[in-house]
């Protein structure tokens, strides 16, 4: 188990900012045009796990995977100069930016906060 475990973490952070970035370049989307893919194939996986049967297992290493490409995008979205497409961000900035996202996604959307009707 352990050893899927990491393969699975290997191919999916390398093959996923290999395909963010073919994404954004190759194929000729930009950084926004890549978040917008990623971000409905994850929507659509959201919504296959609460309107189908299909495995909780497999959906999740769908999503695990397509968070590497969407941040790949999104992360150079944030610190691309401006004539490449991104915002020239600073990568001190994005981050902290992108942490305080998380902390607030957590915040807003653990079960308890849920319950408290928040």
């Amino acid at each position: 188990t352990e050893v899927f475990y990491w393969v699975t973490i290997m191919f999916s952070q390398t093959l996923g900012t290999a395909l963010g970035d073919w994404t954004a370049d190759t194929a000729g989307l930009g950084y926004r045009g890549g978040a917008i893919v990623f971000s409905a194939m994850l929507a659509l996986i959201a919504v296959a796990y609460y309107r189908t049967k299909i495995s909780r297992t497999g959906l999740f290493w769908a999503a695990f995977i397509l968070t590497r490409p969407l941040g790949a995008v999104v992360g150079d979205f944030l610190d691309k100069p401006i004539s490449h497409g991104g915002l020239e961000i600073s990568r001190y900035t994005a981050s902290a930016f992108l942490f305080v996202l998380i902390i607030l996604s957590i915040v807003i959307f653990s079960p308890k906060a849920a319950k408290q009707g928040h």
